[in-house]
């Protein structure tokens, strides 16, 4: 039976809690000063070049502005152009046909490169190095180099294609392939930076797992299928992430190889701004593909417990 003085003894023998004092206060503020002083170097720039540039770009896209004159109030207007206009429309298919193309293909090479500078070789290291070097190489560069090789008439590409008794097609001159011709050189100058992050992750696999399964007599593609992929989800999630968000902000390479026979909704954003004058329906589409991006992103961190293995 319990006894009803119980509650009371119990009340009598709890440790008090010791009201603040105003000495814990200053510390309390001295401690966030000092981590206020520590964020300055990067909150300052990260509000003057990224935040009140997202609130202009914002409260343009409610404007109707050319740059020169003063800006005219539409609302909503320039969104509601934007969603029936048949070229936004286009440019977002584009978009689209862009990464249907390119993430299969530097996801798929870089894992190839992964998977074979994860063996022990000799120049390794340097293999490595050369692999990588076109991730830090301007995209000026290699837009205008792939652009010189894929020439029609005197490309190297369509020269080798020739030997083998096959016509080469227009590339970054016909619409029909200029964007093929803009995935091949978006793919082949990533293709070091998803190599990087997905060695990584290989070797950070235990090497246990591999064993003990060769031990039971798993066949290679037994060994990459039930244990190399699943331990290697997180940096594919990652790549995946990185690689979708990289290409709907796909811009260099489709300006300077393909032009308007490639046009995607960056090049839409370059052009209504600086060629026909609508800065606020710039800004406004500029403000779509974020919430495009952002809704694919949402999506994805939500659909990773399904296929993302941790630990």
């Amino acid at each position: 039976m319990t006894s009803t003085a119980e509650p009371a003894v119990a009340a009598r023998t709890a440790v008090p809690v010791p009201p603040r004092t105003p000495g814990q206060r200053g510390r309390r503020w001295r401690y966030a000063a000092t981590v206020a002083v520590f964020l300055l170097p990067s909150a300052i720039p990260l509000m003057l070049y990224t935040i009140i540039p997202m609130l202009g770009s914002l409260w343009t896209s409610l404007h109707e502005w050319n740059l020169i004159n003063e800006m005219r109030w539409v609302g909503l207007g320039n969104y509601a152009e934007l969603l029936t206009d048949p070229q936004t429309l286009t440019a977002f298919g584009n978009t689209l046909y862009f990464i249907a193309g390119y993430l299969p293909l530097v996801y798929a090479g870089g894992l190839g490169l992964a998977l074979l500078l994860n063996k022990a070789m000799r120049g390794r290291s340097l293999l490595r190095g050369i692999y990588f070097l076109p991730v830090i190489t301007s995209w000026v560069v290699v837009a205008l180099m792939w652009k010189w090789l894929l020439n029609p008439a005197s490309g190297l590409v369509n020269w080798a294609l020739g030997l083998a008794g096959i016509t080469g097609p227009g590339w970054w001159t016909d619409p029909a392939w200029a964007m093929p011709a803009v995935i091949l050189a978006s793919a082949w100058k990533d293709l070091g930076f998803v190599m990087v992050i997905l060695l990584a992750g290989l070797q950070a696999i235990p090497r246990e797992y591999t064993e003990a399964a060769l031990v039971d007599g798993a066949s290679a593609w037994q060994r990459f299928r039930r244990i190399t992929l699943p331990l290697l989800s997180p940096s594919t999630f990652f790549v995946v992430v990185i690689s979708l968000i990289n290409g709907f902000q796909v811009f260099d390479q489709v300006r300077i190889m393909a032009g308007a026979n490639a046009q995607v909704v960056v090049t839409q954003i370059y052009d209504l701004t600086f060629r026909y004058g609508r800065a606020g329906m710039a800004s406004a589409l500029s403000w779509l593909l974020f919430a495009v991006v952002l809704i694919v992103t949402i999506v994805q961190i939500r659909a990773q417990r399904r296929w993302v293995t941790y630990g």
